[in-house]
Protein backbone atom coordinates (compact mmCIF):
# COMPACT_ATOMS: atom_id res chain seq x y z
CA UNK A 1 0.00 0.00 0.00
CA UNK A 2 1.65 3.11 -0.83
CA UNK A 3 2.43 5.72 1.90
CA UNK A 4 -0.14 8.18 2.45
CA UNK A 5 0.86 11.76 2.35
CA UNK A 6 -0.15 15.12 2.74
CA UNK A 7 0.72 18.98 1.96
CA UNK A 8 -0.19 21.39 5.11
CA UNK A 9 0.93 24.89 3.17
CA UNK A 10 -1.41 25.43 0.05
CA UNK A 11 -2.55 29.07 -0.90
CA UNK A 12 -5.30 29.93 -3.97
CA UNK A 13 -6.66 32.75 -5.36
CA UNK A 14 -8.59 33.88 -2.25
CA UNK A 15 -5.07 34.95 -1.33
CA UNK A 16 -1.95 35.43 -3.83
CA UNK A 17 -1.88 32.34 -5.50
CA UNK A 18 -3.40 31.86 -8.99
CA UNK A 19 -5.34 28.80 -8.21
CA UNK A 20 -8.70 28.11 -7.43
CA UNK A 21 -9.47 25.74 -4.15
CA UNK A 22 -10.96 23.61 -6.50
CA UNK A 23 -7.98 23.04 -8.60
CA UNK A 24 -5.82 22.94 -5.51
CA UNK A 25 -7.71 19.92 -4.84
CA UNK A 26 -7.23 18.70 -8.26
CA UNK A 27 -3.86 18.71 -8.70
CA UNK A 28 -3.28 17.13 -5.31
CA UNK A 29 -5.51 14.18 -6.38
CA UNK A 30 -2.98 14.24 -9.26
CA UNK A 31 0.16 14.43 -6.80
CA UNK A 32 -1.81 11.22 -5.18
CA UNK A 33 -1.90 13.05 -1.57
CA UNK A 34 -4.77 12.16 0.61
CA UNK A 35 -4.82 14.94 3.02
CA UNK A 36 -4.22 18.93 2.02
CA UNK A 37 -4.06 22.11 4.16
CA UNK A 38 -5.70 25.69 2.58
CA UNK A 39 -3.49 27.76 4.06
CA UNK A 40 -4.28 31.65 2.84
CA UNK A 41 -2.94 34.62 4.26
CA UNK A 42 -5.60 35.80 6.62
CA UNK A 43 -8.23 34.80 4.98
CA UNK A 44 -10.34 31.59 5.81
CA UNK A 45 -12.45 32.41 2.58
CA UNK A 46 -11.02 29.14 0.41
CA UNK A 47 -11.96 26.44 2.40
CA UNK A 48 -15.30 25.67 2.41
CA UNK A 49 -14.83 25.37 -1.72
CA UNK A 50 -12.32 23.12 -1.23
CA UNK A 51 -13.90 21.01 1.41
CA UNK A 52 -16.59 20.57 -1.30
CA UNK A 53 -14.39 19.83 -4.16
CA UNK A 54 -12.27 17.34 -1.21
CA UNK A 55 -15.82 15.15 -0.74
CA UNK A 56 -15.82 14.01 -4.29
CA UNK A 57 -12.11 13.00 -4.87
CA UNK A 58 -11.33 11.93 -2.00
CA UNK A 59 -8.95 14.26 -0.64
CA UNK A 60 -8.90 15.32 2.67
CA UNK A 61 -8.74 19.47 3.69
CA UNK A 62 -8.01 20.16 7.15
CA UNK A 63 -8.77 23.99 7.87
CA UNK A 64 -6.09 26.48 7.46
CA UNK A 65 -4.41 29.92 7.37
CA UNK A 66 -1.20 31.87 7.38
CA UNK A 67 -1.30 35.02 9.84
CA UNK A 68 1.39 37.79 9.58
CA UNK A 69 3.11 39.05 12.72
CA UNK A 70 6.39 41.02 13.26
CA UNK A 71 9.10 40.57 15.85
CA UNK A 72 11.57 43.27 15.85
CA UNK A 73 10.94 44.58 12.56
CA UNK A 74 10.56 41.44 10.97
CA UNK A 75 8.08 39.05 9.19
CA UNK A 76 7.06 35.99 11.41
CA UNK A 77 4.30 34.41 9.63
CA UNK A 78 2.31 31.45 11.80
CA UNK A 79 0.20 28.58 10.21
CA UNK A 80 -2.73 27.78 11.99
CA UNK A 81 -4.33 24.10 11.63
CA UNK A 82 -7.81 23.12 12.58
CA UNK A 83 -9.47 26.01 14.32
CA UNK A 84 -13.40 26.67 14.42
CA UNK A 85 -14.01 28.78 11.00
CA UNK A 86 -17.76 30.59 12.12
CA UNK A 87 -17.91 33.11 15.05
CA UNK A 88 -14.01 32.14 16.56
CA UNK A 89 -11.78 34.75 17.53
CA UNK A 90 -10.06 34.08 14.80
CA UNK A 91 -12.94 34.39 12.10
CA UNK A 92 -13.67 38.18 14.07
CA UNK A 93 -10.05 39.12 13.28
CA UNK A 94 -9.50 38.23 10.38
CA UNK A 95 -11.69 41.16 8.90
CA UNK A 96 -9.43 43.51 11.01
CA UNK A 97 -6.50 42.01 9.15
CA UNK A 98 -8.09 42.15 5.56
CA UNK A 99 -8.88 45.56 5.99
CA UNK A 100 -5.31 46.79 7.08
CA UNK A 101 -4.09 44.74 4.21
CA UNK A 102 -6.14 46.52 1.84
CA UNK A 103 -4.94 50.56 3.55
CA UNK A 104 -1.30 49.20 3.49
CA UNK A 105 -1.35 48.48 -0.21
CA UNK A 106 -3.28 51.89 -0.86
CA UNK A 107 0.21 53.32 0.99
CA UNK A 108 2.24 50.88 -1.08
CA UNK A 109 0.53 51.86 -4.21
CA UNK A 110 0.60 55.59 -3.61
CA UNK A 111 4.34 55.17 -3.07
CA UNK A 112 4.92 53.32 -6.22
CA UNK A 113 3.40 56.27 -7.66
CA UNK A 114 5.34 59.33 -6.49
CA UNK A 115 8.70 56.89 -7.39
CA UNK A 116 7.46 57.62 -11.18
CA UNK A 117 4.88 55.13 -11.96
CA UNK A 118 1.66 56.69 -12.05
CA UNK A 119 0.07 53.91 -14.04
CA UNK A 120 0.07 51.50 -10.95
CA UNK A 121 -3.29 51.21 -9.74
CA UNK A 122 -4.76 50.35 -6.41
CA UNK A 123 -7.82 48.67 -8.11
CA UNK A 124 -5.62 47.00 -10.85
CA UNK A 125 -3.79 45.52 -7.62
CA UNK A 126 -6.88 44.65 -5.52
CA UNK A 127 -8.64 42.63 -8.87
CA UNK A 128 -6.05 40.15 -8.62
CA UNK A 129 -7.52 38.42 -5.40
CA UNK A 130 -11.20 36.80 -4.58
CA UNK A 131 -11.15 38.01 -0.97
CA UNK A 132 -9.48 41.37 0.81
CA UNK A 133 -6.47 39.59 1.52
CA UNK A 134 -4.39 41.56 -0.92
CA UNK A 135 -0.50 41.25 -0.69
CA UNK A 136 2.55 42.00 -2.31
CA UNK A 137 3.11 39.58 -4.68
CA UNK A 138 -0.34 40.71 -6.40
CA UNK A 139 1.63 44.36 -6.52
CA UNK A 140 4.99 42.53 -7.55
CA UNK A 141 3.20 40.47 -10.48
CA UNK A 142 1.69 44.26 -11.06
CA UNK A 143 5.02 46.28 -11.79
CA UNK A 144 6.32 43.18 -13.71
CA UNK A 145 3.47 42.99 -15.91
CA UNK A 146 3.69 47.29 -16.61
CA UNK A 147 7.56 47.12 -17.02
CA UNK A 148 8.46 48.90 -13.69
CA UNK A 149 10.79 45.65 -13.10
CA UNK A 150 11.67 42.71 -14.84
CA UNK A 151 10.95 40.11 -12.14
CA UNK A 152 9.11 39.46 -8.75
CA UNK A 153 12.49 39.14 -7.11
CA UNK A 154 13.51 42.59 -8.78
CA UNK A 155 10.25 44.10 -7.38
CA UNK A 156 10.85 42.90 -4.01
CA UNK A 157 14.87 43.27 -3.94
CA UNK A 158 14.14 47.24 -5.10
CA UNK A 159 10.50 48.04 -3.94
CA UNK A 160 8.47 45.77 -1.81
CA UNK A 161 11.05 43.84 0.62
CA UNK A 162 11.46 44.46 4.17
CA UNK A 163 13.39 47.86 4.11
CA UNK A 164 13.15 48.79 0.64
CA UNK A 165 11.47 52.10 -0.71
CA UNK A 166 7.85 51.05 -0.96
CA UNK A 167 7.44 48.66 2.01
CA UNK A 168 4.91 49.31 4.74
CA UNK A 169 4.19 46.73 7.78
CA UNK A 170 1.18 44.82 7.88
CA UNK A 171 -1.43 43.88 10.64
CA UNK A 172 0.78 44.83 13.92
CA UNK A 173 0.67 41.40 15.97
CA UNK A 174 3.19 39.58 18.00
CA UNK A 175 3.83 35.79 17.13
CA UNK A 176 2.37 35.29 20.87
CA UNK A 177 -0.60 37.08 20.18
CA UNK A 178 -1.27 34.85 16.73
CA UNK A 179 -0.57 31.98 18.37
CA UNK A 180 -3.10 32.68 21.05
CA UNK A 181 -5.89 33.67 18.34
CA UNK A 182 -4.85 30.49 17.24
CA UNK A 183 -5.02 28.55 20.29
CA UNK A 184 -8.49 30.44 21.42
CA UNK A 185 -10.34 29.18 18.57
CA UNK A 186 -9.27 25.38 19.11
CA UNK A 187 -6.59 25.37 16.29
CA UNK A 188 -3.15 24.18 16.52
CA UNK A 189 -0.36 27.06 15.78
CA UNK A 190 2.87 26.21 13.94
CA UNK A 191 5.95 28.35 13.01
CA UNK A 192 6.09 28.72 9.07
CA UNK A 193 9.05 28.09 7.02
CA UNK A 194 11.53 28.63 10.26
CA UNK A 195 14.50 28.44 7.54
CA UNK A 196 13.60 31.63 5.97
CA UNK A 197 12.48 33.63 8.74
CA UNK A 198 15.72 32.83 10.38
CA UNK A 199 14.85 33.51 13.83
CA UNK A 200 15.39 30.12 15.69
CA UNK A 201 15.85 32.38 18.59
CA UNK A 202 12.27 33.14 19.56
CA UNK A 203 11.50 29.67 19.15
CA UNK A 204 11.81 28.72 22.80
CA UNK A 205 9.71 32.07 23.95
CA UNK A 206 7.23 31.07 21.49
CA UNK A 207 6.77 27.20 22.63
CA UNK A 208 6.30 28.78 25.93
CA UNK A 209 4.10 30.93 24.54
CA UNK A 210 1.91 28.14 23.16
CA UNK A 211 3.30 27.00 19.57
CA UNK A 212 2.78 24.04 18.75
CA UNK A 213 5.16 22.73 15.78
CA UNK A 214 7.82 23.80 13.50
CA UNK A 215 7.52 23.57 9.58
CA UNK A 216 10.31 21.62 9.00
CA UNK A 217 9.98 19.92 5.69
CA UNK A 218 9.25 23.15 3.02
CA UNK A 219 10.61 22.96 -0.57
CA UNK A 220 13.82 23.61 -2.00
CA UNK A 221 15.64 22.95 1.27
CA UNK A 222 17.88 20.15 1.99
CA UNK A 223 17.13 17.46 4.48
CA UNK A 224 20.36 18.58 6.34
CA UNK A 225 18.08 21.60 7.11
CA UNK A 226 14.55 19.97 7.39
CA UNK A 227 16.82 17.54 10.15
CA UNK A 228 18.00 20.35 11.80
CA UNK A 229 14.10 21.95 12.44
CA UNK A 230 13.16 17.92 13.21
CA UNK A 231 15.91 18.17 16.24
CA UNK A 232 14.80 21.56 17.59
CA UNK A 233 11.06 20.68 17.31
CA UNK A 234 12.05 17.37 19.54
CA UNK A 235 14.24 19.43 21.94
CA UNK A 236 11.28 21.99 22.21
CA UNK A 237 8.88 18.97 22.41
CA UNK A 238 6.77 20.64 19.01
CA UNK A 239 5.55 18.14 16.60
CA UNK A 240 6.57 18.99 12.79
CA UNK A 241 4.76 20.05 10.01
CA UNK A 242 5.54 20.29 6.07
CA UNK A 243 4.24 21.75 2.65
CA UNK A 244 5.29 23.33 -0.43
CA UNK A 245 4.04 26.70 -0.09
CA UNK A 246 2.36 26.37 -3.20
CA UNK A 247 0.78 29.78 -5.03
CA UNK A 248 0.33 28.50 -8.67
CA UNK A 249 1.65 30.52 -11.42
CA UNK A 250 2.63 33.20 -8.47
CA UNK A 251 5.44 31.20 -7.11
CA UNK A 252 7.52 29.09 -9.81
CA UNK A 253 10.11 27.17 -8.15
CA UNK A 254 7.86 25.10 -5.97
CA UNK A 255 4.17 23.09 -6.92
CA UNK A 256 1.62 20.95 -4.35
CA UNK A 257 3.54 18.26 -3.26
CA UNK A 258 6.43 19.63 -3.88
CA UNK A 259 6.94 19.67 0.00
CA UNK A 260 5.35 16.88 2.18
CA UNK A 261 5.08 14.85 5.03
CA UNK A 262 3.96 11.18 5.60
CA UNK A 263 0.27 11.18 7.01
CA UNK A 264 1.56 9.90 10.52
CA UNK A 265 2.23 13.74 11.14
CA UNK A 266 -0.89 14.70 10.48
CA UNK A 267 -1.87 12.81 13.02
CA UNK A 268 0.35 13.94 15.57
CA UNK A 269 -0.95 17.19 14.48
CA UNK A 270 -4.59 16.21 15.14
CA UNK A 271 -3.69 15.64 18.96
CA UNK A 272 -3.07 19.30 19.29
CA UNK A 273 -6.32 20.62 17.79
CA UNK A 274 -8.96 21.17 20.47
CA UNK A 275 -11.60 22.83 18.08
Amino acid sequence: MPERRADLHIHTYFSDSTMSPQNVVREAKKARLSCISITDHDTVDGIPEARAEGLKLEVEVIAGVELSSEYGKKDVHILGYGFELKKSPLALKLNEMQQVRMERMKKMVAKINTLGFPDIRFEDVASRTRSNAVGRLHLAQLLVEKGVVTGIEMAFEKYLGEGEQAYFSKFQQTPAEAIKLIKDSGGAAVLAHPMLTARDEIIPELARAGLDGLEAYYPNCSMEVANFYVRLAAKHGLIITGGSDSHGAGKKNTYIGKGYLPYELVEELKKRIHA
